[in-house]
């Protein structure tokens, strides 16, 4: 069980401290508003009214402690910068930003963030993905050339082994696992004979996702 500090109770910060609570993790809610605190005060560990732009009040909280602080100040772009920069002053490990523009993300991994995210371009980018191509069931950006795909077995697919297929050398696409009714076959071996309703869990460069894609 981790520790997570959530600074930021708009409709992101307060989604993702909520459930991390859920999953059973000790969690921090942090806002410099009252109200925000508020909704959310029965579903976290503990909710606390501070500017986190504040050292010494970061400090107090013993904030380098958490496993992970995320920043999820959302349009106060300046204080999302200052926030961050403050965080990894202190020590902090691991600091996880989100950014509404990439001039912001470039800034906030300038001054230190460990991991920046922009929801809503990325989750732009996985609708568009799975509009465009319908076996593509989900879609997670890991870096600007590589990505993670869930696809759905088409008829063409199912009733072939792996080796059959053979994804890796026609397209250059890695199967890391099957979802296969509530089973998860990982690595499966060459010799699986895919069945109808199967997922397929897939990663590879952007460019051979999508001629796996094409080919469905």
């Amino acid at each position: 069980m981790g520790e997570y500090a959530i600074i930021g109770m708009g409709r992101f910060g307060s989604s993702v401290a909520r459930t991390l609570h859920q999953l059973g993790h000790q969690v921090l809610a942090i806002d410099k508003e009252e109200e925000p605190l508020r909704r959310v005060a029965d579903e976290v560990t503990q909710a606390v009214q501070l500017d986190s732009t504040d050292a010494e009040a970061l400090r107090r909280v013993g904030i380098t402690n958490f496993s992970a602080v995320v920043v999820a100040i959302g349009s106060a772009i300046q204080e999302s910068i200052l926030t961050t920069l403050v965080l990894k002053e202190l020590g902090c490990g691991k600091v996880v930003a989100k950014a509404a523009s990439e001039q912001q993300a470039r800034v906030l991994e300038k001054v230190g963030a460990d991991v920046v995210v922009r929801p809503e371009r990325d989750m732009g980018i996985r609708i568009a993905h799975t509009l465009a191509s319908p076996g593509v069931l989900d879609y997670l950006e890991l870096s600007p050339t590589f990505s993670i795909e869930e696809l759905s077995v088409s008829e063409r697919m199912a009733g072939q082994t792996l080796g059959q297929l053979d994804l890796k050398a026609r397209y250059g696409v890695s199967i890391l696992l099957i979802r296969r009714d509530s089973q998860l076959l990982i690595s499966p071996a060459a010799d699986t004979v895919l069945r109808n309703g199967d997922v397929l869990v897939v990663v590879g460069e952007n460019r051979s996702l999508s001629r796996l894609e094409a080919s469905l």
